[in-house]
C-alpha cells in the first residue's frame, strides 16, 4: 500500500471563504469517564492530543487508498471542527465497536472517530453528551521536559476538560502540519510525547508571538469567538 506524507494545507486566513462554502465535517473524539475511576484532567487532555496525532499519521488516513483519507481531506477541506463527547460502561463499548482508534493514557482512554457531516452523527455517538467532562488532577502536574514537546494552555480563560482536550488537539495537528517529514517521523517512532501544561501569565504574550503554532477558536461554544487558546511549542519548531 502506498502512502504520502500529509501535506500542508492552505494557511486557513487566504481560504476563510472556500471553508464556509465547503460541505462542514467534524472529527469525534470521545473520551471515556467511568464515574466510580474517571481520568485526571491532565492525563485527558495529553492523551486527547496523542490521540489526534496518532490518526493522522494512521496509515488508513495517510495512504492514499486509506479508508478514511478522503473524509479527512474533506473535514481539512473545510473548517477543522473537534467534538469531544463523554461515555461510560455500555455507551463506551457501544461506541469502540465503530471503526476508529482508541489512546490509552496513564488514567484516560480516548478514541478518534473518522470525520463525519456535521449533521451527520452515527446513534452510537449523537446519544452521548458533551457536557459534563470537567475532570480534576489529584496533584498539579510536574514541570514539563524542555525537550518535550508542550501544548501551553491559555492561563486566562477556563474551559471544561473536554472543551480543553478539543483545543490540544487542534494544537498538535497545527504542530504536526508545520513539522517537515524527518520531525513527524522521529516524533512518531518515540510514541508522540508531549505534555499540556497551564502557561503563566507573564510568558503567555511572548508565546502568541513566538511564531509557534497558534490555536484561536470559533468561539461556537464556552469561549469567545477569536480567543487564543493554546500554543504549540515543538522543539524542532523553536527558532
Amino acid at each position: 500500500m502506498s502512502t504520502q506524507a500529509p501535506s500542508t494545507p492552505t494557511p486557513f486566513a487566504d481560504r476563510a471563504d472556500d471553508r464556509d462554502s465547503a460541505p462542514q465535517y467534524v472529527l469525534p473524539l470521545v473520551v471515556r469517564i467511568e464515574k466510580a475511576d474517571p481520568p485526571g484532567h491532565t492525563d485527558a487532555l495529553e492523551t486527547a492530543a496523542r490521540a489526534v496525532l496518532g490518526f493522522l499519521s494512521d496509515e488508513r488516513v495517510t495512504a492514499e487508498d486509506g479508508e478514511w483519507a478522503a473524509a479527512v481531506a474533506a473535514w481539512e477541506d473545510a473548517r477543522i471542527r473537534k467534538v469531544v463527547r463523554r461515555a461510560r460502561g455500555a455507551e463506551w463499548r457501544k461506541a469502540s465497536e465503530l471503526p476508529g482508534r482508541t489512546t490509552t493514557g496513564k488514567t484516560a482512554e480516548v478514541r478518534v472517530f473518522p470525520p463525519i457531516p456535521l449533521d451527520g452523527w452515527p446513534k452510537e455517538l449523537a446519544k452521548l453528551q458533551v457536557s459534563g467532562t470537567e475532570l480534576t488532577d489529584d496533584a498539579p502536574p510536574a514541570p514539563a521536559d524542555p525537550d518535550t514537546p508542550v501544548l501551553w494552555l491559555n492561563p486566562e480563560l477556563e474551559m471544561s476538560t473536554g472543551k480543553s482536550m478539543a483545543q490540544v488537539g487542534h494544537a498538535a495537528q497545527l504542530a504536526w502540519w508545520a513539522l517537515d517529514a524527518s520531525a513527524r517521523a522521529a516524533w512518531r517512532a518515540d510514541g508522540f510525547p508531549l505534555a499540556v501544561r497551564p502557561a503563566t501569565p507573564s510568558t503567555w504574550a511572548s508565546l502568541t508571538t513566538s511564531g509557534l503554532p497558534l490555536v484561536r477558536d470559533a468561539g461556537f461554544t464556552e469561549i469567545a469567538p477569536g480567543s487564543c487558546t493554546v500554543v504549540a511549542d515543538h522543539p524542532a519548531l523553536r527558532a
